[in-house]
């Protein structure tokens, strides 16, 4: 008897509890914490070597692009998740005028701006990473 592998999947046939949902806007939480605690790092790190940089490299952008993030993942998108849960807590107290399908919405919603955001802070922490290797060569 042969099985057939099927492809990991999150659009189930039932929609997903809600107990499943918090638990994801909990660990995206949890995931922009970690966020926070790696941007103070690597701004502590570009400050600190933009006297003695590799090839001339200039650290100002990305400074620039590392507030960026800042503003997006303090102002925004954690603000958001926060927002999403109160919502998600209106709606298990039974507040008259919330929808579970629009809670549903807007977490399909939030979903893809972690993802976004996720592939978009790889991208900055390989050019850090990548500029940290060439300073690392460039003292020795």
């Amino acid at each position: 008897m042969s099985t057939k592998n099927l492809p990991n999947t999150y659009d189930y046939l039932l929609p997903e509890s809600l107990v499943g949902l918090h638990r994801e806007s909990v660990e995206w939480m949890q995931t922009v914490a970690f966020w926070q605690d790696e941007t103070r790092f690597f701004a502590s790190l570009l400050e600190s070597t933009k006297t003695a940089n590799p090839k001339g490299v200039d650290t100002s952008e990305m400074l620039r692009d590392l507030d960026r993030l800042h503003q997006m993942l303090f102002e925004y998108l954690a603000e958001e998740i926060r927002e999403h849960e109160n919502v998600l807590s209106r709606i298990e107290k039974g507040a008259k005028g919330v929808a579970d399908s629009r809670y549903r919405e807007t977490h399909r919603s939030l979903k893809e701006k972690m993802t976004r955001f996720t592939l978009d802070f790889r991208a900055f922490k390989s050019l850090v990473f990548s500029y940290a290797r060439d300073l690392k060569t460039f003292r020795a």
